[in-house]
C-alpha cells in the first residue's frame, strides 16, 4: 500500500472515531440533560364536552390558561402562516437553520449591527420550556436544545409544544387559551385575519394585546399579512378582506359552562389532565340561559338546578346545579343535583308500579281516598280534601296520599326501600329512623335530583335502572330490575295521561311536541318543589327551592317545576312515547267492568278505617255554580273539562240534560260546547246522588 493510500486510511479511521466520539458524547450529553418539560405538563386541567370544546378550564398553580393543543386540532392555514413568517425552513432544518445563521451573520457584518435573527420555531420552542435571560450564552444553549427537541420529538413534537406554550398576554398560553379569550372558539376554524393575529402575538405579547393595545396589534397583524401576500400565501381579495377585519377589543370572561359538574369530575378525577363528559354543549348553554332567565322571579335565596339524561345508555347530557354558580350569597357554588332533599311526592310511581307488579291493584281498581289511620299516624291529603271512591290511575295522577300509603302498607315500605338498595339506589333515611316506615311514601325521606332522574329513566327501559354516565368513553353502567315490564307499562300510561301545566297544550294539540309522562313532587313546608318526566329518548328533572332548606312561600311542584320541565323538553329533539310497541304479558287494558273480581275494589279492610267517616258529599269542583267561564277565542272548538269531587263511581255527566261521553271511572270529563250563554251541568253517581252547576259561558 501506497504510503499516501496508508494516510488517508488513518485519516479515515480518525475521523470516523471522532465522530463516533462526538455521537457517543451527544447521546450522553442528552441523557444526561434531557430538556425539562415541567411547563409542558403543568398546563390547566380541561373539562370537555362531548364535542371536545371546553366546558370549563382551571388555572395551572401559576395562574395561567395554558391549555394543551395538537397540529391536527388547529385551522391549516394558522400552521402555514406560522412557518411562513417564523421559519419558513421548518420541517427540513435539524432545529437550527445554518442558511439563516449565515444570512444573519452576513447582515451583521455589513451593517455593523444586528438586522435579523436567526431563531427557528425550534429554539423559541426551546426558551419557552426554558426561560433564560437573553444574551449570546442563551442563544448558544437554545441552539443546542433545539438540536436536541427536534431528535428526540421531530417537528411535529416540537409544534405541539409551541402550541401550549406561546404566550399571547396576560396568562394565555396556547393557541387554544388565546382563540378561546380573543375569538369564543376553538382555533380549528380561523378567518385570515384571526390566523394572522395568533401567528404574531407571541412575539410581544404584552405590547401587542388586542385588549389593551388594539392599535399595536393590527399593525403587527397587518404587517403579517403583507408578508403572506408577497409570499403568495393569500391572494389580493383576501388581504383586502383581512385588513378590514377588527381585531378583538377586550378578552372574553373565563369559560365556565356545567360549572357544578367539572368541580365534581375535577374532584373525583385529581391526576385526569383532560376529562371528556357526555355534555351537549349546545343544549348545556340554552339551559343554563333558560335556568337563570326563570331564576330571576323566585324570592332572595332560592334557585332552580336541573339535569337531562340520554336514556339508551344513561349520558348526562345537561347538568346544572343551581341558576347561577359564582352568586355565592345565594349559595350559588352548592350543587343541588347531588344534594339529598324530600322528594315529596315523586316517590309515588314507584309505590304504584310495585303494586301493580304484584296485582295489589290495577289502573282502573276503585281505591277509596277517606280519612285513615295506621296506628298512632293519620296522614292527610295535601289539600286537605279528600275524593271518595276514585281509581288507581286518577289517585296517581292527582297525587292523592291516602291511596298512595295504602299501598305502601299493602307492599311494605321495607322491601320498597331494599328494592331500591337493591337496585342501587338506597333511600337517605333520617338519622332518627330505625327503619323505613310508611311516611317514605310522602317524600319522609331523603333523595337527590341525580338518583330521581336514574330512577324515572328506568321506566323508559321497563323498569330497568341503571347509573348515570357523565364520562364519555366510560361504558354503560349493568342494569338492574327495580320496576318489572307490566307495572312499569301501566305507569307510563298514567303518566303520559296526566294534564301539563296549566299554561301549556297537551301534547296531541301540539305539532312536533314530545309524549311526556311526567310527576311532579312537593316536600314538606314547601321546601322543595320538583318535576321529573321522561320519553323514549329522554329523562329530564328539575328541582326548585332554596339550598338553606328553609320554607319557601307556598310554592308546588306543578307550578313552579313543571312549566320548566317542558321548556327544558322543548329544547330537545321531539321523541316518542317511552311505551313499548307491544304491550308486556299479563297487561290488561280494560276498563273497572272487565276485570277480575279480586282487582275491581281494593279494600283496605277495617283495620285502617277512620272511626269518623266521610259523608263523601258530591259536588262539582268546576265549573262552580253561578260562575261564567269564558271560552277562547280559536278556530277550532276547545273541550271544556269538567270535574267531580265525593260520590260513589262510576259518574254519569249530562249539559242541558244532553249525555255526556265520559270514562265512567274517573272524576272528569270533556265537553265540546255548542254554544255561548246559560248552562245547566249534571253528575249523578253510582247511588243514584246527583248535583247540577248554573253556569255561563262567554
Amino acid at each position: 500500500m501506497s504510503p499516501w493510500r496508508r494516510r488517508l486510511k488513518i485519516l479515515t479511521h480518525i475521523a470516523g472515531g471522532l465522530a463516533l466520539l462526538a455521537l457517543m458524547g451527544g447521546l450522553l450529553a442528552d441523557a444526561l440533560y434531557p430538556p425539562f418539560m415541567g411547563r409542558l405538563r403543568d398546563h390547566s386541567t380541561l373539562v370537555l364536552a362531548s364535542d371536545d370544546s371546553v366546558l370549563r378550564a382551571f388555572a395551572t398553580a401559576d395562574g395561567a390558561w395554558r391549555f394543551p393543543a395538537q397540529a391536527d386540532e388547529i385551522d391549516p392555514k394558522f400552521l402555514r402562516y406560522l412557518k411562513t413568517f417564523e421559519d419558513g425552513r421548518f420541517g427540513w432544518h435539524p432545529g437550527v437553520d445554518p442558511l439563516a445563521v449565515l444570512r444573519a451573520g452576513y447582515q451583521a457584518l455589513v451593517a455593523g449591527e444586528v438586522v435579523s435573527g436567526a431563531s427557528t420555531l425550534t429554539m423559541q420552542t426551546a426558551r419557552l420550556l426554558e426561560p433564560r435571560p437573553r444574551g449570546v450564552q442563551a442563544k448558544a444553549i437554545e441552539a443546542l436544545r433545539a438540536l436536541q427537541l427536534t431528535w428526540r420529538l421531530g417537528g411535529e413534537g416540537v409544534l405541539k409544544i409551541y402550541l401550549t406554550l406561546a404566550p399571547y398576554g396576560g396568562n394565555l398560553e396556547g393557541i387554544r387559551a388565546a382563540s378561546l379569550g380573543y375569538f369564543g372558539k376553538e382555533p380549528r376554524h380561523l378567518t385570515e385575519a384571526e390566523a394572522a393575529l395568533l401567528v404574531v402575538l407571541p412575539q410581544s405579547p404584552e405590547r401587542l394585546r388586542p385588549d389593551r393595545f388594539p392599535q399595536a396589534a393590527k399593525r403587527a397583524r397587518d404587517k403579517v399579512l403583507a408578508r403572506l401576500l408577497a409570499e403568495g400565501d393569500i391572494d389580493a381579495q383576501s388581504y383586502k378582506a383581512a385588513v378590514a377585519e377588527a381585531v378583538p377589543s377586550r378578552r372574553l370572561p373565563a369559560l365556565s359552562d356545567a360549572p357544578h359538574l367539572a368541580e365534581r369530575l375535577r374532584q373525583e378525577m385529581p391526576r385526569e389532565a383532560v376529562i371528556h363528559t357526555t355534555i351537549d354543549h349546545d343544549l348545556q348553554r340554552n339551559l343554563q340561559r333558560l335556568l337563570v332567565r326563570r331564576s330571576v322571579g323566585l324570592e332572595a335565596g332560592a334557585t332552580i338546578a336541573g339535569l337531562v339524561v340520554g336514556n339508551k345508555d344513561r349520558r348526562v347530557l345537561a347538568y346544572l346545579g343551581s341558576a347561577n354558580y359564582f352568586d355565592r350569597r345565594q349559595f350559588g357554588p352548592i350543587d343541588m343535583v347531588s344534594a339529598i332533599r324530600s322528594p315529596g311526592s315523586a316517590l309515588k310511581p314507584f309505590i304504584y308500579g310495585m303494586a301493580f307488579d304484584e296485582l295489589v291493584v290495577h289502573p282502573e281498581t276503585i281505591m277509596v281516598d277517606q280519612p285513615m289511620r295506621f296506628g298512632e299516624w293519620a296522614p292527610e291529603n295535601f289539600d286537605h280534601l279528600f275524593r271518595g271512591e276514585i281509581s288507581a290511575r286518577e289517585a296517581l295522577q292527582l297525587s292523592l296520599n291516602l291511596p298512595a300509603v295504602t299501598l305502601m302498607d299493602a307492599i311494605g315500605a321495607p322491601p320498597f326501600a331494599q328494592k331500591l338498595a337493591d337496585a342501587g339506589f338506597p333511600l337517605h333515611l333520617p338519622k332518627e329512623a330505625g327503619r323505613p316506615g310508611l311516611p317514605i311514601a310522602l317524600g319522609g325521606v331523603g333523595v337527590s335530583l341525580e338518583e330521581m332522574v336514574s330512577l324515572y329513566a328506568g321506566f323508559s327501559e321497563q323498569g330497568t335502572v341503571r347509573a348515570l354516565r357523565y364520562i364519555r368513553d366510560q361504558p354503560a353502567a349493568a342494569a338492574k330490575a327495580l320496576i318489572g315490564p307490566l307495572g312499569s307499562y301501566y305507569v307510563t300510561r298514567i303518566l303520559e295521561d296526566t294534564p301539563p301545566p296549566a299554561s301549556w297544550l297537551a301534547s296531541a294539540n301540539r305539532r312536533q311536541a314530545s309524549r311526556i309522562a311526567y310527576k311532579t313532587g312537593t316536600s314538606y313546608g314547601y321546601r322543595d318543589a320538583w318535576a321529573i318526566g321522561y320519553t323514549r329518548d329522554y329523562t329530564i328533572g328539575i328541582w326548585v327551592g332554596r339550598p338553606d332548606g328553609s320554607f319557601s312561600g307556598g310554592r308546588m311542584g306543578r307550578d313552579a317545576a313543571a312549566p320548566l320541565l317542558f321548556e327544558a323538553f322543548d329544547q330537545l329533539p321531539p321523541s316518542d312515547s317511552a311505551l313499548p310497541q307491544v304491550p308486556p304479558e299479563g297487561a290488561l287494558l280494560v276498563g273497572n267492568t272487565s276485570l277480575p273480581a279480586n282487582l275491581k275494589r281494593y279494600d283496605i279492610g277495617p283495620a285502617l278505617s277512620s272511626a269518623e267517616r266521610p259523608l263523601n258529599r258530591l259536588r262539582i269542583a268546576f265549573p262552580l255554580d253561578g260562575s261564567t267561564v269564558p271560552l277562547p277565542e280559536s278556530e277550532t272548538p276547545v273541550p271544556l273539562v269538567l270535574k267531580a269531587e265525593g260520590g260513589n263511581l262510576p259518574l254519569r255527566w249530562l249539559v242541558n240534560g244532553k249525555p255526556v261521553t265520559s270514562p265512567p271511572y274517573l272524576r272528569q270529563a270533556q265537553w265540546d260546547p255548542d254554544g255561548k250563554g246559560a248552562q245547566r251541568v249534571t253528575v249523578i253517581d253510582a247511588g243514584g246522588k246527583s248535583v247540577s252547576a248554573e253556569v255561563w259561558l262567554k
